[in-house]
Order: C-alpha cells, then structure tokens, then sequence
C-alpha cells in the first residue's frame, strides 16, 4: 500500500493543524513509508542528513542506503538542495499529521480548552518516541545550524501554526470585546511555546536532574493540563494589567 503524498501547502497544514474532530485527522503510517524510490530517498535521506549535516551529507551515501541509483536524486529532487528541503518538509509534515495540534476539540470548545489540546498535541510531537529518530535529529540541527531550507518550513507549517496559536492566545487575551495588542500576543505565543520546547530541548538535563518527570502519553497529558492552567493564568494576568 503506497503512502499518501504529503501536501505542503500552507492552507491545507493550517487545516491539518487545527483539525478539531480526531474522526478528520489523517493518521500517518510508519510502515508503509520508503515503499517506492522517493520514499526510500527520502528516509535515506533523513538519516544521513541527521547523521552528518548538510554539508557533510553525500549524493551517493544516500542512494546506497535507497538502494537507488545516482540519477534517481536528479530526477525525483534536482539536485542535493532540493532534497534536503524536501526531506526536512517530510519531517514536519509527518509529525503534522500524526499530531494535529488541535485534535480532540470540538468546534464550540472555549479557547482554554482549545490552548490545553494544543499544548498537549504539541508536546506529543515534541517528546514522542515512536517515529524514526532521524525526525527529530533533522529538526534539531536545522533550528541549531539552519539553513536555506528553514524559510520553507517556517511559511508552510511554523507560520501557519503560529498563527493559529495567536487566535487562541487573543480569545483568551479578551477576544473581540477587547482586542490584545501585537505586542500581547507575541509574549503570548512565545510563552506558551517557549515552556513546551523546554522539555524537549532541557530533556537531557531534566531526566538526570529530575527523572520523576513522566514523558509517557500520560505524563504528557498531565504536564499539557500543568502548562495550559500555568498559561492561561498568565495571559489572564497580562491582560488584567493592561486595563
């Protein structure tokens, strides 16, 4: 069975991000990835992009892990750069698909229950363990030594998401009634994201320093609910100083 083609246009990773039913979020399928030459390109290709970097990557390492020819590169990518970008597309949008950061809202849901799915979402993609390791290494090298390619990722699913996000962090703000400024809103999407990201990046030290902290789905979905009550009393505060 051929795995879907990943779509990266902007409007329809929006849609993905904030699906609100878990009856319309597609569920992406580790065992049908790399079932013809571009998908095993492309899974080769994370791996030895994750493994050395950018630069240090080569044509032929990759098509010897696809078992593919040289030629194969030219003419499914271009060239090296267009693979790479590709490649790094894959990955967010893999994780897009398997955690859309709205899931297991309904449409009526107030925007405190809509910040507590996708804190929870979020940090599933972020502390997941059950999808090839070459992802998450991809995507941390990319934010620490970024390259060209990071522009593509930031229009097609950072943006899309960021904004989303900022809908959500402005209800809760004061919604119509009372607009947030631009400057509210960005402390507030920052802030929200910022604690997320903590526990990925800070894991390392966490789980030495603190090995109680619990990155299970469970323990997940407590620290999501810790990080939304923390978030929203937050915003709500911000919001009460500025009247």
């Amino acid at each position: 069975m051929a795995r879907r083609v990943l779509s990266t246009d902007p409007q329809s990773v929006a849609t993905l991000a904030f699906a609100t039913s878990p009856n319309i979020a597609p569920e992406a399928n580790v065992e049908t990835i790399g079932v013809d030459t571009r998908e095993r390109l492309l899974e080769a290709a994370g791996e030895v992009f994750a493994a050395r970097g950018y630069q240090n990557a080569t044509v032929r390492e990759i098509c010897t892990r696809a078992r593919a020819n040289v030629a194969a590169i030219n003419y499914h990518f271009g060239d090296k750069e267009s693979l790479y970008s590709e490649t790094l597309q894959y990955a967010f949008r893999f994780a897009v698909e398997k955690y859309p950061l709205g899931m297991g809202t309904e449409a009526n849901a107030t925007a405190e229950q809509k910040l507590v799915a996708f804190i929870h979402n979020y940090l599933d993609r972020l502390l997941d363990e059950g999808r090839p390791a070459w992802h998450g290494q991809l995507i941390s090298r990319e934010m620490v030594d970024p390259t060209p390619a990071l522009d593509a990722v930031i229009n097609n699913f950072v943006r899309p998401q960021q904004q989303g996000l900022a809908v959500i962090v402005g209800e809760i703000l004061g919604g119509p009634a009372k607009p947030a400024t631009a400057e509210q809103l960005r402390i507030g999407v920052c802030s929200v994201v910022g604690q997320c990201v903590f526990y990925k990046h800070c894991r390392p030290v966490l789980s030495k320093m603190m090995p109680e902290i619990d990155y299970t789905p469970a323990g997940r979905k407590v620290l999501a609910e810790h990080l939304a009550t923390f978030s929203i009393a937050g915003l709500k505060a911000l919001a009460a100083k500025s009247r």
